[in-house]
């Protein structure tokens, strides 16, 4: 039975909600003061009440400078977490912001100041307090942008800190599944004020613009939900393909990996699925290359010229992705390290002076 959408979160939810957390002696909250971290921090402080070992809670907002009443709102949140006996640090973004790209700028911020703090303060956690709805929203972001299987997959309750070196910090959501409604209630229920950021209706943005088209979506069926559950379900296929990539992976290498070149056996790429062989290839391309991620579109390009110059092969094949060389020459296909854009620049200049005659 569903739970109503203005029911406030019990504190038997709240340790369910928290459960897999317990064992750690410290953790971060991320909490800006809006309604959702600040429904993060009461229930975090009454899921930690309850316990016989108690986690080290500490409270970190960050204040990104950029409205003038953000400093109000840290102190809000500084009042309140010594009321609930949390440990709390405000950490300023300095210096010049950007013109464009600022929400994703200010993302990528204040994942790195955080953590800064978590590893100050020893925590191999952080939490965030993103919603069911936030998750919705996150579908459809991707969606709007052309993600593949993994993307529309959308945010992980437990995943690596973006950013973060391997292994390093996580990143906890225990409210993915909770709708923003019911933290609302579950404050009003305590007495607690939350803030208002007005740039969550702001039109320039799009999560703010997609927000608005939720009501309507609602009404053809399509709720957050609806698009949770869509999420969950492709993560789920995603989790069985990368299976299946790591079988692929290691049946097709023909050398022993290295960290500038992997070599697959041909043949038996190309008689694999589609899925299976894009992903294979981006992993490769992702280990060797040094530009960043592997565009998905861009991959789809370079797999399609793949498989027609193997059906018509008339010679070696080769193309640069993402700072990586893929190379078909008979019956292998090696990704390697490419060589510097100035590099080829210099080869390209001396082979076509090489080959103009000397004037006489």
């Amino acid at each position: 039975m569903r739970i109503a959408e203005t029911t406030s979160v019990s504190a038997r939810e709240a340790k369910s909600l928290f459960s897999n957390l317990e064992s750690f002696p410290a953790l971060v909250l991320a909490v800006s003061g809006g309604p959702d971290s600040t429904a993060l921090m009461l229930l975090a402080a009454r899921w930690r009440d309850g316990l016989r070992t108690k986690p080290k809670l500490i409270a970190v907002t960050i204040d990104h400078g950029l409205r003038a009443e953000s400093k109000r709102e840290a102190a809000a949140v500084a009042k309140l977490a010594r009321k609930l006996k949390i440990a709390h640090r405000i950490v300023r973004w300095t210096g010049r912001k950007p013109k464009t790209g600022l929400q994703e700028a200010a993302r990528q911020v204040r994942y790195r100041l955080l953590g800064d703090t978590a590893r100050k303060v020893k925590a191999s956690h952080i939490l965030t307090a993103h919603t069911l709805d936030d998750q919705a929203e996150t579908v459809l972001i991707r969606m709007s942008r052309g993600s593949g299987i993994t993307g529309l997959g959308a945010m992980a309750r437990l995943a690596k800190l973006p950013g973060s070196g391997e292994g390093d910090i996580k990143l906890a959501r225990p409210l993915l599944g909770i709708p923003k409604s019911r933290l609302i209630a579950t404050l009003r229920a305590a007495k607690i004020p939350f803030a208002d950021d007005p740039s969550n209706r702001d039109p320039r943005f799009t999560r703010a613009r997609l927000r608005e088209l939720m009501p309507q979506l609602a009404r053809e069926g399509l709720d957050a939900r609806r698009l949770a559950l869509l999420a969950r379900r492709l993560k789920r296929a995603d989790i069985a393909i990368e299976a299946m990539v790591d079988q692929a992976m290691d049946f097709l290498a023909m050398d022993k990996p290295m960290p500038q070149k992997m070599v697959f056996e041909a043949g038996g790429f190309f008689i694999l699925p589609a899925e299976i062989t894009l992903r294979l290839l981006g992993r490769a391309i992702a280990k060797v290359g040094d530009e960043g991620p592997v565009q998905l579109a861009k991959l789809e390009a370079l797999k399609a010229a793949l498989d027609m110059a193997f059906k018509a092969y008339k010679g070696p094949f080769r193309r640069s992705l993402a700072g990586a060389m893929v190379t078909l020459a008979a019956n292998k296909i090696s990704v390697e390290r490419a060589p510097s854009r100035r590099q080829m620049s210099l080869t390209k200049r001396l082979s076509g002076h090489a080959k103009r005659p000397k004037a006489r």
